[in-house]
């Protein structure tokens, strides 16, 4: 499939951008090397399970509206596992992975006025050009000036704007597993981090805080609501930390790794409570159990099932042989299962957010469910960052609320050491929640966070 869809690119050729693109500076030294020779260490995908640390060449400013940034912090998201599985489309061997990082600014294009070199920053996964009517509303995830992908525009009707290290789907940009990433529009896409925010706090508003903050306030979560979590990584963690904060009265977490469950109800207490589908099949049958009429305080004529469900996993994970062989042969590209506990566990007019990734289509969904319910189904959509980063930056990290080196992340790492990283989140091993990824550029680690360790 993903030979096709780069194939159906050549034939309908990129949409226009407002930027240049390169996935990795070596495939055009030329145009997008920096001129002096010099090379760095970065994180590369070979093909379907196959990723590696490379030297390749350091990138250069392109456009008068670039920022080059070296690299002090990255991280491995689980939805980077997805590209390491080829779930998404229009990977090509040789593109530079990571789409969370942060670093030092150390040079800056002719038109860049909010940055400059030696400042810290966060970068967002978005890349978006800060200038257009969805950057005017803070939408910088559906910014229509960045991606060329017009397979995304034949599925979708749409495009997303780009994103750092994903993929030609969402452009074709060189990602943050790296020594030094060029981002394009710098003005719009870097924060500034303010003295006294460590550097393990501040990387987790690249993507992960944003993305399950979006999901819980764009899901409606509010004062009392039982919330379903599907899926207990670092974004189900995070999205179950977000909607006590927003009055949460239970939260119900929904895994099969038992040492993730017991993770998020060490890390947040006893308002959570624990359904391994290994132990439970029928994960809707049990959900209605535990919010039976007129138990745990439930009035006694209220239906039983959760006001909100969260989808925190993604849509390549089948549960079922017929899903899995459907999925083996191309039938659909994602399960429709999760989606369908979701539908049939929220009580009537309730809401199901999805936040994991979905990359195309799906069999066997329970349209009719949704439409007799009156299920609020809400794709979540790529996280706008602009829209959020700033209000959790000030809200909760300055003050205090919620510390990312407390709830999430668990390993400091070399990047020489992410491939092995890859491997062990994708089989749940090492108890690996969220790394930090350490350069030869890194300060040493602030208070509180783990010490650098091999994997």
């Amino acid at each position: 499939m993903n030979a096709a869809a780069n194939a159906l690119q050549s034939v309908l050729g990129d949409t226009p951008a407002s930027t240049q693109h390169f996935a990795n500076p070596s495939n055009d030294p030329g145009k997008f090397a920096d001129p002096s020779g010099a090379k760095m260490q970065a994180l590369v995908w070979h093909g379907k399970n196959d990723v590696r640390i490379d030297e390749v060449a350091k990138p250069r400013i392109v456009d008068p509206t670039d920022v080059l940034v070296k690299v002090t912090g990255s991280t491995v998201c689980g939805s980077d596992l997805h590209l390491l599985h080829g779930a998404i489309i229009q990977l090509k061997s040789g593109d530079i992975l990571g789409h969370e990082y942060m670093g030092v600014v150390e040079e800056v294009g002719s038109k860049i006025t909010k940055v400059k070199p030696g400042d810290r920053v966060v970068a967002s996964f978005n890349i978006a050009c800060g200038n257009c009517y969805a950057c005017s509303k803070k939408l910088s995830s559906i910014c229509p000036n960045v991606n060329t992908s017009s397979v995304q525009q034949e599925m979708y009707g749409n495009q997303s704007s780009g994103f750092v290290g994903y993929s030609h789907f969402t452009g074709g940009f060189a990602g943050g597993q790296s020594e030094y990433v060029r981002m394009p529009f710098g003005d719009a896409n870097l924060l500034k981090i303010p003295e006294g925010v460590p550097d393990e706090t501040a990387l987790y508003l690249s993507d992960v805080l944003v993305t399950s903050y979006h999901q819980v306030m764009d899901s409606g979560v509010k004062e009392g609501d039982i919330v379903g979590i599907w899926g207990l990584g670092a974004i189900g963690l995070l999205a179950a930390k977000w909607a006590l904060l927003k009055g949460a009265s239970r939260i119900i977490a929904i895994d099969n790794v038992q040492w993730r469950l017991d993770n998020v109800q060490a890390k947040l207490g006893p308002k959570v409570e624990l359904l391994n589908y290994d132990e439970f099949k029928n994960v809707p049958k049990r959900l209605n159990e535990l919010t039976a009429p007129g138990t745990h305080g439930l009035d006694a004529t209220r239906p039983a099932g959760i006001d909100v469900a969260l989808e925190c996993a993604a849509g390549e994970y089948a549960k079922g042989w017929g899903h899995t062989i459907e999925m083996a042969v191309g039938l659909e590209t994602d399960t429709s299962e999760i989606l369908n506990e979701m539908i049939m566990a929220v009580v009537p007019f309730g809401t199901v957010g999805i936040t994991g990734v979905y990359a195309g289509y799906t069999n066997h969904f329970n349209i009719g469910a949704v439409m007799e319910k009156g299920v609020r189904l809400i794709g979540n959509g790529q996280a706008p960052v602009h829209k959020w980063w700033e209000e959790i930056l000030n809200d909760y990290l300055i003050p205090g609320k919620l510390d990312p080196r407390e709830l999430i992340l668990t390993h400091r790492i070399p990047l020489e050491d992410v491939p092995k990283c890859y491997t062990q989140m994708d089989k749940h091993e090492n108890g690996i929640v969220k790394t930090f990824v350490e350069t030869k550029f890194s300060s040493p680690p602030s208070a509180g966070a783990p010490p650098s360790t091999r994997l």
